[in-house]
């Protein structure tokens, strides 16, 4: 799969720009602030329908317009494929496939499969369970469209109990009947969440602790668990505990969106414990155990994205990375640094053809 074009009108800082891409490598080069990350982002809207880095749409409007478009020529399976996405203000993004509007965004997850390996992936070490769930929920989701849909489902069904436990605070009321049917519908949805999940992270770890090994030279002994709820007791037995204390508090306290991914080295917390080298080992292992996953259920090599990341590592672990780009594990890459004889001096050992954009 190659995105072959790409034009932006109004998006960032890009009042109206276009680019046509090398099959292979792809290098945006630049001081800091000129929009080359933005150019990245851009091509991960294409794919997930939404910014990597700033997750309310209206807020990827040029500041000088009140709408934006962008627009990505792919060549996929010997099909050209033009995805055009667009926003105006006080209105609902589209997204179009070859001139037809989705009418569900959902639809169009994993069709593009890509994956972004950036500083801000940092939040997943350092921010609370939530990112970590939204890590696991979007790889799963790009292969598995029933996941996918079950999760929206769990989502729309925890946001209505949540609702029924304020309205009977608010109104010093309670009806279990009524309760009783949305613990029966988030308990059948979050099993099958978990079972998921479950079955998903099994085939997961070997995958990471592989590109781990390769990151590091094999030097530490890193650990990736999921934790749930679930693990101990049934969906129902767990709402039924805990029904005196939601109805406090007014909220669902248990669930598959407790859930976590628990990052360790050495048996001990890669937050508390981990070097800044290792956690960024890590987070990249994380990622390309991802870009390994996403190509063996598509049978398509990502697109992959390098957000300044060679500022960020160390010369042992560029060479790592550019050694598995050698192995042609990867399809087309984007990358973007800060200095141009850097990144082209790293770009030439992958002996691969390539293309420079100074911005």
């Amino acid at each position: 799969m190659i995105l072959q074009h790409l034009s932006l009108v109004n998006y960032k800082n890009f009042e109206s720009i276009s680019f046509e891409f090398n099959d292979k490598i792809n290098c945006f080069v630049g001081n800091n602030g000129v929009g080359k990350t933005n150019v990245l982002d851009a091509i991960y809207h294409l794919s997930y329908g939404k910014s990597y880095f700033n997750p309310i749409a209206s807020q990827n409007i040029n500041h000088n317009a009140d709408f934006f478009v962008v627009n990505g020529e792919y060549l996929k399976a010997e099909r050209n494929e033009k995805i055009i996405i667009s926003l105006k203000k006080n209105q609902k993004k589209v997204i179009k496939r070859n001139g037809k509007a989705y009418d569900r965004f959902s639809d169009h997850v994993g069709f593009l499969p890509l994956v972004i390996i950036s500083p801000a992936d940092n939040d997943l070490i350092s921010e609370g369970s939530e990112t970590r769930r939204k890590f696991l929920d979007s790889i799963i989701s790009q292969s598995n469209k029933n996941y996918l849909s079950t999760l929206i489902k769990y989502n729309k069904t925890l946001q209505q109990r949540n609702s029924l436990l304020k309205y009977f605070a608010f109104n010093n009321t309670f009806n279990a009947d009524t309760l009783a049917i949305y613990n029966e519908q988030l308990s059948v949805f979050g099993q099958l969440i978990f079972e998921t999940r479950t079955e998903f992270v099994a085939t997961f770890i070997p995958i990471f602790l592989d590109k781990y090994k390769a990151l590091s030279n094999n030097n530490e002994e890193v650990t990736l668990k999921y934790k749930s709820q679930l693990e101990d007791k049934l969906f129902p037995e767990l709402l039924a505990e805990n029904l005196q204390k939601d109805k406090i508090i007014q909220y669902t306290s248990v669930g598959t969106h407790k859930d976590d991914l628990v990052f360790g080295i050495s048996e001990h917390p890669i937050k508390k414990f981990g070097s800044q080298g290792q956690q960024k080992s890590f987070l990249i292992a994380l990622k390309l155990a991802q870009f390994e996953f996403l190509k063996q259920q598509s049978n398509i090599k990502p697109i992959l994205l390098l957000d300044d990341i060679f500022d960020k590592l160390d010369e042992s672990r560029v060479s790592q990375l550019i050694a598995l780009v050698n192995q042609d594990e990867f399809g087309q890459i984007f990358i973007s640094d800060t200095h141009a004889d850097r990144t082209e001096k790293i770009i030439r050992k992958t002996n691969k053809s390539y293309q420079l954009f100074k911005l």
